[in-house]
């Protein structure tokens, strides 16, 4: 086994990203990131949400650990932005980012909230388009990206300078985290604007692209009765779409 394993590194590879998303789906995560998911002070809307979306499991699969520097990635509302910036704790930093059309439209109100608290004086908001973040170079320990990587596409972001960004800011053995909803093979990014879906496989692929290994994938939001055609809005699958997640590393040399 170990002489057809040298012989082959690619599947040596890919027994290598079974085991590791195997053994993300065993391990519970670590305590202070139940911590973080279980504090008393999150709002309840939020709390609501955390049944389908497994965060402890989810920023533990990311590899999330006290004193990181993150940016979470078109954060939105900020529901994951709050449990970085309790699991990065006052030793790390935590950018807030979002762009103009988001902070418009409905995230203005909780960002400011958000950052405003005396607790979170590491966490900073960051408004700014993602094919301009403006981070500094190897400055990241990891940026994470939840359910938006389809935007970009009707968004006419520019993925090619946005993940070139991406990968310069993080130091090296930094990570990029992505999860977003599966759309039907073959869709590729036909579904990104009418049921807000994009085929992974050419997620994954712009991604290693730019420069990133992919390191795992986790099966922790499968959710096998979702057919892939239903926009993700709609109340009867709405918090129970079928996602992939990505574990993505920038190579340290």
């Amino acid at each position: 086994m170990n002489e057809n394993l040298s012989k082959n590194p690619h599947l040596a590879a890919l027994l290598v990203a079974m085991l590791a998303t195997t053994s993300a789906l065993a391990e519970p995560p670590p305590a202070y990131l139940s911590a973080a998911v279980a504090n008393p002070d999150r709002n309840a809307a939020d709390r609501a949400r955390d049944e389908n979306r497994n965060p402890a499991e989810v920023l533990a699969f990311f590899g999330i650990e006290p004193g990181m520097t993150v940016v979470d990635l078109m954060a939105g509302r900020g529901y994951y932005s709050d449990l970085l910036c309790r699991a990065v704790g006052d030793t790390g930093k935590v950018f807030v980012h979002n762009n103009r059309f988001v902070l418009e439209r409905f995230a203005e109100k909780a960002v400011a909230e958000l950052v405003a608290k005396p607790e979170f004086a590491h966490c900073k908001r960051l408004d700014r388009e993602l094919d301009n973040l403006g981070l500094g170079d190897g400055t990241l320990d990891a940026a994470v990206m939840v359910l938006f990587y389809h935007d970009t596409y009707w968004q006419k972001t520019d993925r090619t300078k946005m993940n070139a960004g991406i990968l310069r800011a993080l130091k090296p053995g930094g990570v990029f985290g992505v999860v977003d909803h599966h759309a039907e093979p073959g869709s590729k990014d036909r579904d990104v604007s009418t049921l807000h879906r994009v085929e992974a496989t050419i997620v994954k692929r712009e991604i290693i692209d730019a420069g990133f290994v992919l390191e795992a994938e986790s099966e922790l939001l499968r959710h096998p009765d979702d057919d892939r055609t239903l926009n993700v809005f709609k109340p009867e699958i709405r918090g129970k779409t079928d996602r992939f997640i990505y574990r993505f590393r920038k190579p340290t040399e």
